[in-house]
Order: C-alpha cells, then sequence, then structure tokens
C-alpha cells in the first residue's frame, strides 16, 4: 500500500478516515479517548506538512439516522485538546453546507466531520455517498484499522472516486505486527483464543492451527471444549452443534503436534448473576446445577507456565466473563502473565484491551490493536475488504498511468 508518508499533501485537501467509535458515559464525556490517541500522528503529520485536514468517522449505532446522543461534536472538543488547534465541528459529513466549509478551509486548518452512520449509504457502500466524500479531497487516507473489515463506503467504495487514496500511519502499524506475529514469528507462537462462542472464533481457530505452536483455550468457549472431551460441565454454556467441531480441532492441533491446553479448574456460579454463591473447583467435579464463569487459580497458573518459553503472544478474548468483578479473576491473572512475559505480544479485541488497561499493564504489552473484528478477521486468514481496496486502488493508477 502507498503511505501518506511517501504522498505529496502540502496544500491539499486531505480527507482521513479515522476510527474515533469512542466510549461515552449518559452526559456525553468520553471515557477513554484511546482511539483518538492512536490516529494522532498521522494527524499531526498531515498538518506538519501544510495539509487542509478533513477528518471523518462513526461513533456509535445510530442505523441511518441523526441521532443526537451519537454526535462527534464531544469527539471535536477533545480532539481540539490534544492537538492544542480549534477543530471546526461540521453540520454533516457530506452536501452543499460542509463543501462549502472545505472550499472556505485554509491549509493548517481542521475539521471534523459529522457522524458517517447518519446516513444508511455508509453502511450499504453506495456508490453515491462515498463519491460526496471523495469530492472532499484531493487525498484520502484510510487510517481506521477497526473498521476495515467491514464494506463501508467510506474506507472501500470511496477508493474509486477519490483523486488518490493511500494509508495511514495506525493502519501500517496494524498490519505490520500482524504480519510479524504470523508471517515470520519468533518461536514457540502461543495463540490464547477466550470469549463465549466456538462460532465467533471457529475460523481464527482453524486457520491458527497452521501457524502456532501452542493454544490456550479460555471463555465460555472452554465448556465447548472440555464437553467434546467428555467432562460434565453443569449448567455450563455451551454450543452443542459444536461440540464434534471443537473435538475435531483439538485432534488436529495434536496431529500437527500443537500443544492444546483447557482450563483444570474454574469459578463456578449457582446462577449468572454478580451476587450468586460462588466456589472454586476442578473441571471434573463442576455441580450438575452450577456453571463455570471463570477460570480457576491453577489454571492461571498452568496457562503462566505454559507461556514462560513463549517469543510471540497474540490474545484474543477474555478468560471469563471479564464484566462482572466476580468473575474478571483468570482475566487478570492472563494480563499479568502475558504482561510479565518475555515475548512479542499482541492483544487484540475491545474487551480484552479493557482487560489490559484495567490491570494497569498497557505499557508492558508490545501491541494492542484497535480493532477486535478487523483483529479477527485478520486471525482467520482473510483479506480486509478496505485494504484490498486500497491495493485495488494502488494497481488500478499504476495501468492508467503505463
Amino acid at each position: 500500500m502507498r503511505s501518506i508518508k511517501n504522498t505529496a499533501i502540502s496544500g491539499k485537501k486531505v480527507l482521513i478516515r479515522v476510527d474515533f467509535n469512542v466510549p461515552m458515559d449518559e452526559h456525553q464525556n468520553i471515557t477513554d479517548d484511546t482511539r483518538i490517541r492512536a490516529v494522532l500522528p498521522t494527524l499531526k503529520y498531515a498538518l506538519d506538512h501544510n495539509a487542509v485536514l478533513i477528518i471523518t468517522s462513526h461513533l456509535g449505532r445510530p442505523k441511518g439516522k441523526v441521532v443526537p446522543e451519537f454526535s462527534l461534536a464531544p469527539v471535536a472538543k477533545r480532539l481540539a485538546r490534544l492537538l492544542e488547534k480549534n477543530v471546526i465541528m461540521a453540520p454533516n459529513c457530506v452536501g452543499p453546507d460542509v463543501e462549502k466549509i472545505v472550499s472556505n478551509m485554509n491549509t493548517g486548518d481542521v475539521l471534523l466531520l459529522e457522524n458517517l452512520r447518519f446516513h444508511p449509504e455508509e453502511q450499504k457502500n453506495d456508490d453515491g455517498f462515498a463519491e460526496k466524500l471523495a469530492k472532499l479531497c484531493d487525498v484520502y487516507v484510510n487510517d481506521a484499522f477497526a473498521v476495515s473489515h467491514r464494506s463501508n463506503a467510506s474506507v472501500v467504495a470511496i477508493t474509486k472516486y477519490a483523486p488518490l487514496s493511500v494509508a495511514g500511519f495506525l493502519l501500517q502499524k496494524e498490519l505490520d505486527y500482524f504480519k510479524k506475529a504470523i508471517a515470520d514469528p519468533k518461536r514457540p507462537l502461543v495463540a490464547i483464543i477466550g470469549g463465549s462462542k466456538v462460532s465467533s472464533k471457529l475460523g481464527a481457530l482453524e486457520n491458527m492451527l497452521k501457524h502456532v505452536d501452542k493454544f490456550i483455550i479460555g471463555g465460555a468457549m472452554a465448556n465447548t471444549f472440555l464437553k467434546s472431551t467428555g467432562c460434565s460441565i453443569g449448567k455450563s454454556k455451551i454450543e452443542e452443534d459444536l461440540i464434534d467441531v471443537a473435538g475435531s480441532i483439538i485432534k488436529k492441533a495434536a496431529e500437527n503436534g500443537i500443544k492444546f491446553y483447557l482450563p483444570v479448574d474454574a469459578k463456578v456460579a449457582s446462577q449468572f448473576n454478580s451476587k450468586a454463591e460462588v466456589k472454586i473447583v476442578p473441571i471434573q467435579e463442576i455441580p450438575s446445577e452450577w456453571m463455570a464463569l471463570d477460570i480457576g487459580p491453577a489454571t492461571s497458573l498452568l496457562y503462566s507456565e505454559v507461556l514462560q518459553d513463549a517469543k510471540t503472544i497474540i490474545w484474543n478474548g477474555p478468560m471469563g466473563v471479564f464484566e462482572m468483578d466476580a468473575f474478571s479473576r483468570g482475566t487478570i491473572d492472563m494480563v499479568n502473565s502475558v504482561a510479565e512475559s518475555y515475548a512479542m505480544t499482541i492483544v487484540g479485541g475491545g474487551d480484552t484491551d479493557v482487560a489490559v488497561h484495567k490491570a494497569g499493564k498497557s505499557d508492558m504489552i508490545t501491541y494492542i490493536s484497535t480493532g477486535g473484528g478487523a483483529f479477527l478477521t485478520l486471525l482467520e486468514g482473510k483479506p480486509l475488504p478496505a485494504v484490498v481496496a486500497l491495493n485495488n486502488n494502488k494497481v488500478n493508477r499504476l495501468k492508467a498511468e503505463g
């Protein structure tokens, strides 16, 4: 992909697609601005090179309608503070009013367009909508890794209409780190896969069988794997239709010489409730009316030992019902084990990211990905539609120039 760094942008109108889908409280106060800070290098580069800076993003799920609580206005205020510059807030993301504002901008000016998803055409990858966005710029920059697995107008169709389409620093960084971990990793390579469903991680699990040396499984998805080995797991959440599939993955791992680790104990509860009675039991002794909601201390210790010789670690998904404090211990223990390892560590997925920050270990992780779905798509071995669009754009322009 062509990079913004290899592109002449001085005096040009540069439209940068970012992911400012930040969490807010009920008063629209931003509670975590990590995603804003992640793209600052690209934004500052554009400003330092005398560009007219136009920024576009989505926020939340307004479902194609104007919903005031999903306005990007609070983001404009935070961005202004971080850039130490005035940020103009546009009333829309396309249309005559926006075009007029852009036409009056000077180099060094910063404009934040209103929420892309106020328009249903964005998520439909609509060509007409993409053309209107492209009309605003001389150079389009994709720096929104977190939405690059989606075929949305602002990351895919727009590349057909923008005069020039390139990648931003964050997008490149995400892809480079993933390439280091998968294409040419230092070994042993350990994949930690957690979360609630085998079905949501099935593609990743099957693809990673071609790459990893060890698997560590946690979260409710571990229950389905345990069930496939003949364990009785009480009323723990499982996916009945995937028990055989889970068993086949364990078998394939063994055939490929991959170590496959499952929980040996669990924190169980009498009901799915943070105030329920809890206890820690060996996996073989889960009471018939109880459910496993977190890995136990013996499992945490085992997993820590498994990571001792790791040179590369990829982690996606929590070890238990992390959102409930009573069942967050296993995930926090895993954060500590990953952070204290001597491996290159890559963490991806919203819940996993939250866990790392909650444990105060973010500075001890080599790289924390900004995209859950995009990260998972890469784990599945699939191309990202937005990246394909950028590469196709480059090929088409080279053909035209040739």
